[in-house]
């Protein structure tokens, strides 16, 4: 090969060699970065499950239907729902006597899942501290008792500031100055309001006594009955009573007389001798003990005893029939009981046998009205050993 030759065939060599190395970067592709990668969505958090509501039974110790003291803490137990929704699921038994079954009733609801209990009636006592023993993970109230435990405390109304107020317009409404009540249990609770409202007709009407029938009973229409006519005999002219149903009422009006309505407004049951209704309402206290035990404020041990101070006693529906003059007294006197200005049980105050049992300018203590087993002067007879 001549040198010429040479050089031609060199200079193909290198032309060939350059137009390979075109062709193979124009058939390669260009790297790019890697494209960033989403971030996966975080799962969404499960809603925090829903506390479950408070379970609350009710021991009745006559029927819902009463039209008094049943009735109105079961006006109580539905206030409770309306306040607190479906924060809390309540329930009853009625007609549960003050007897070993209230034990089987009271552990019956603590094997339905109720954490607050309340017993209403002052008989479930003993019954609801031994179960109350047994069960220390439940919150127990009992209502008109005086033991209380760790995990059991007790509550009251001052319902004889109901039936003093009811006094002052018997005391203005008797003709006959013969007032009858008709007396249920004779434990200090009742001895209390049958001296108060005497004590209350007395301020007006220092002339007038007071009768009394027991019934042994806190619910029992045709005893109730039968003792309201007993007193009418007697020449009642003005009924109270310290039991649970419109009986007493119903019977003064077919006789013609007149009679107050007790727990509950009892109104519409005789209305034509229907004097008034000292009420109690239930419903601040239950709504302050539900309200403790679901925020875990409730503490156990303690005692509650509220009146026209605090809304829970009251008289209401004060009949046209009552003169200006006698609502004027009783709206005086409930006033001062609401700010504290008046005390009913400030001496001197005798009892039967004219013997001092509050001096003159003193006032009687809580643990003095707790405890009271004698009749003021004014009231007749005896008070019966108990049932």
């Amino acid at each position: 090969m001549t040198d010429t030759s040479k050089r031609r065939w060199l200079k193909l060599s290198s032309l060939s060699a350059v137009a390979a190395a075109a062709a193979l970067a124009g058939c390669g592709k260009k790297e790019e970065p890697p494209a960033p990668v989403a971030a996966a969505p975080a799962p969404a958090s499960a809603p925090a499950p829903k506390p479950e509501p408070l379970k609350i039974a009710f021991a009745y110790v006559g029927p819902v239907g009463d039209g008094g003291w049943t009735f109105a803490h079961d006006n109580g137990r539905k206030a409770v729902e309306k306040e607190f929704g479906d924060k809390v699921v309540t329930s009853f038994v009625e007609k549960v006597p003050e007897a070993a079954d209230a034990e089987r009733v009271f552990r019956d609801m603590v094997g339905q899942g109720n954490k607050l209990i309340f017993g209403t009636t002052f008989g479930y006592m003993e019954p609801m501290l031994k179960v109350a023993a047994d069960s220390k993970d439940v919150k127990f109230e009992h209502a008109t008792g005086y033991k209380q435990a760790d995990n059991m405390r007790t509550y009251d109304s001052r319902t004889y500031e109901g039936a003093y107020l009811a006094g002052v317009i018997a005391g203005g409404m008797t003709k006959s100055n013969t007032l009858g009540v008709v007396g249920s249990i004779p434990i200090p609770e009742v001895i209390r309001n049958i001296n108060s409202f005497t004590l209350g007709a007395q301020s007006v009407n220092p002339k007038v006594k007071t009768k009394v029938v027991w019934v042994n009973t806190w619910y029992d229409t045709a005893k109730e009955t039968e003792a309201a006519q007993s007193l009418i005999n007697q020449g009642a002219d003005v009924l109270f009573q310290n039991t649970d149903s419109s009986a007493v009422l119903q019977t003064a009006g077919k006789n013609k007389k007149y009679a107050f309505g007790w727990d509950s407004d009892m109104t519409a049951y005789a209305p034509e001798a229907h004097l008034a209704s000292a009420v109690i309402n239930w419903a601040p206290y239950y709504i302050k003990a539900v309200k403790e035990a679901l925020d875990g404020s409730w503490k156990g041990g303690g005692h509650t005893w509220w009146g026209v101070k605090e809304g829970a006693i009251d008289i209401v529906s004060i009949s046209d029939k009552v003169s200006a003059e006698l609502k004027e007294k009783v709206e005086k006197a409930k006033a001062g009981l609401k700010d504290g200005s008046f005390a009913i049980w400030k001496g001197p105050i005798v009892g039967q046998d004219g013997k001092p049992v509050v001096k003159a300018d003193e006032t009687a203590d809580d643990k003095f009205l707790s405890g009271i087993n004698f009749y003021v002067k004014g009231v007749e007879g005896k008070i019966p050993s108990g049932k």
